[in-house]
C-alpha cells in the first residue's frame, strides 16, 4: 500500500524555509521593477528541497499534509507571488504521483524531485482551436514517442526540467498527459507572457518539434487524481492569500516610517492617525479572513487525497465534490477581498507611494491577474447550483473557440 503524506512538524518545516523566503522577499520589488526572471530564487528553492514538501518521509520528502503545503505556499507568496504559481504544475504532478500505486516508476520521479528537478505546465492552446479540441499530438516512434504542438500559459516551464503537457494520442485519439524533458532541442520556451500582473511566472509560449518522450512518460488523462481542478485552484488561492499578507505587511511598514501628514489629518504622524490605522486594520483583517478560508478549504482536499485508497466509491465521489465546492467558495471570497485590500492600501498612504520605484502597485496587478484565472462568476454560479439543487460543481473543463462560430 502507498504511504500517505498526512502531516509533519510545521514549525520545523517552516523554520527550514523562512530564511530563504526572507531572502526571496528582499529582491521581489527590484525583480518586479526590472522584470528580472526569478531563476536564482527558483534555484534556491530547488536546492532547499522545496519540491519535495509533499513526498512521504520514507521516500525522501517532508510528508506534509495539503493544509501544511498550502500554508507554506501562502508564506512563499507573501515573499514573491510569482513563485507559488510558477511551481503550480510541479506540485500538481507530485500530487498525481502520490495518488498512484507505489512502484519503481513512481520512486524514480520522487528521486528526481529530491535531486531538485522541477515540473512546469503545458496545457492550454490559444488561437483557432475549438473548445474540446487538442492540437498538440503525441505519436509512437522508435520505442518511445514524439510530441508536436504549441502551448501558451506555460506557467513555470522557463524554470523547469520537465513539462506536464496535455496532448492527444495520434494513434488512439485519447487524451493524455505527457512528461517532456526540457533539456533537448525539440523544446523551445519563450518568455513572451505579457500580462500586467504575475509577470515573472514564466507563462509564455512553449513549442514542441518532434520532442522525444520516454515510453513510460505518457499517462492516460482519465487516471489523473480526481481533485485536480480544486487542487490547481488552491495554488492560486494560496497565492492570493500571500498577496494579502504582503499588502498588510507593506502597508504597516510604510505607515510606521512615514512622516508626511495632511493639514486636515488627525495626528502629527500617520502612525498615530486613527483613520490611517483603521485602513491598516481593515486590510490586515481582509488578508486574515482569506488565509483562514483557504486553509480551511484545504482540509477537504486532504480528505479527498486520503480517500483515494478507499473502496467506498460513493464516499470518494462525495468528498471530491465537497473539495471542489469549498475551493469554489474560497475563490469567490479571495477574488473579492484581496484586490480590494490592495486598493484600500493606498488610502493609508500618499501620492509619493504610487511611484514605480516602490512597486506597491504590483500587489493589485498580481491579485487581479490571479483572480482572472478560472472565472469566478462561473464558480459562484456553480456554488449556488450546488447549494440549491445539489448539483456537483464543475470539475474538468476546457477553453477554446466556440464550436458554433
Amino acid at each position: 500500500m502507498s504511504a500517505l503524506s498526512t502531516g509533519t512538524d510545521y514549525t520545523a518545516l517552516a523554520a527550514h524555509f523562512r530564511p530563504l523566503f526572507a531572502r526571496i522577499a528582499a529582491g521581489a520589488a527590484e525583480r518586479e521593477r526590472t522584470r528580472t526572471l526569478p531563476h536564482d530564487a527558483l534555484r534556491w528553492l530547488k536546492e532547499a528541497g522545496f519540491g519535495t514538501v509533499r513526498i512521504p518521509k520514507e521516500k525522501g520528502g517532508w510528508g506534509a499534509s495539503l493544509p501544511q503545503l498550502f500554508q507554506l505556499l501562502v508564506e512563499l507568496a507573501e515573499a514573491d507571488s510569482n513563485l507559488p504559481q510558477a511551481l503550480r504544475a510541479h506540485f500538481a504532478f507530485v500530487e498525481d504521483r502520490l495518488n498512484q500505486s507505489d512502484s519503481p516508476a513512481r520512486d524514480s520521479w520522487f528521486r528526481r524531485f529530491s535531486d531538485g528537478e522541477l515540473v512546469g505546465s503545458g496545457w492550454t492552446e490559444i488561437g483557432n482551436v475549438k473548445s474540446g479540441d487538442v492540437l498538440t499530438r503525441v505519436t509512437p516512434a522508435d520505442g518511445g514517442w514524439v510530441l508536436n504542438g504549441e502551448k501558451f500559459y506555460s506557467t513555470g516551464s522557463l524554470y523547469a526540467d520537465w513539462i506536464d503537457v496535455f496532448a492527444r494520442r495520434e494513434d488512439t485519439q485519447g487524451d493524455v498527459i505527457v512528461l517532456v524533458n526540457t533539456h533537448q532541442p525539440g523544446v523551445t520556451r519563450l518568455d513572451d507572457w505579457d500580462g500586467f500582473g504575475q509577470r515573472l511566472t514564466g507563462s509564455g509560449t512553449t513549442r514542441f518539434d518532434n520532442a522525444r518522450i520516454e515510453q513510460a512518460h505518457v499517462y492516460d488523462f482519465a487516471t489523473r487524481f480526481r481533485y485536480q481542478t480544486a487542487y490547481y485552484q488552491h495554488v492560486l488561492l494560496a497565492t492570493l492569500a500571500g498577496i494579502g499578507r504582503a499588502v498588510a505587511r507593506d502597508g504597516a511598514e510604510v505607515v510606521a516610517t512615514r512622516n508626511r501628514v495632511y493639514s486636515h489629518g488627525n495626528a502629527n504622524v500617520p502612525r498615530q492617525d486613527a483613520q490611517v490605522l483603521q485602513v491598516i486594520g481593515e486590510i490586515t483583517s481582509l488578508a486574515f479572513a482569506v488565509e483562514a478560508t483557504v486553509i480551511r478549504a484545504a482540509h477537504s482536499l486532504q480528505s479527498a487525497y486520503e480517500a483515494h485508497l478507499s473502496n467506498d466509491e460513493a464516499a470518494i465521489i462525495a468528498i471530491n465534490a465537497q473539495a471542489e465546492a469549498e475551493a469554489g467558495q474560497a475563490q469567490v471570497v479571495a477574488s473579492e477581498l484581496i484586490p480590494r485590500a490592495a486598493t484600500e492600501l493606498f488610502n493609508a498612504l500618499g501620492a509619493s507611494d504610487t511611484r514605480v520605484s516602490k512597486a506597491l502597485d504590483r500587489h493589485w496587478r498580481n491579485a487581479r491577474t490571479v483572480s482572472s484565472h478560472n472565472p469566478v462568476i462561473y464558480k459562484a454560479r456553480d456554488i449556488g447550483d450546488w447549494k440549491v439543487n445539489g448539483k456537483t460543481p464543475t470539475g474538468i473543463w476546457q477553453i477554446g473557440q466556440s464550436k458554433t462560430e
